[in-house]
């Protein structure tokens, strides 16, 4: 129900990408999406970014997003968490990739 309730759809603009976020029961998966030339810019997982716990790789997951964004030449992006409340891995998450050079 609380998906149902967004005001309204997550969508990438000219000068911003859309960094989409997906949760399991285990791992993250990330991309940066062009909405408007319907292409994958990037994606990660984190199965290949284990370091500990699950928070501990939701930030080792933002790292790897920012880094991989900027040098694909993106640094504004809009934050598509999936539903998902903001607190947890989704904040980790968000939190690195902030910290490393992307601005949503």
């Amino acid at each position: 129900m609380r998906k149902a309730r967004k005001k309204r759809p997550i969508k990438s603009s000219k000068d911003r990408l859309r960094l989409s976020i997906y949760k399991s029961n285990t791992n993250l998966y990330a991309q940066v999406i062009d909405d408007e030339k319907m292409i994958t810019v990037l994606g990660v997982n984190s199965k290949k970014h284990k370091k500990g716990n699950k928070v501990e790789d939701a930030r080792e997951l933002g790292k790897v997003v920012a880094e991989k964004a900027k040098s694909a030449g993106v640094s504004k992006v809009v934050y598509d968490r999936g539903g998902k409340t903001y607190k947890g891995r989704i904040k980790a998450f968000a939190e690195a990739a902030r910290e490393n050079g992307l601005i949503f």
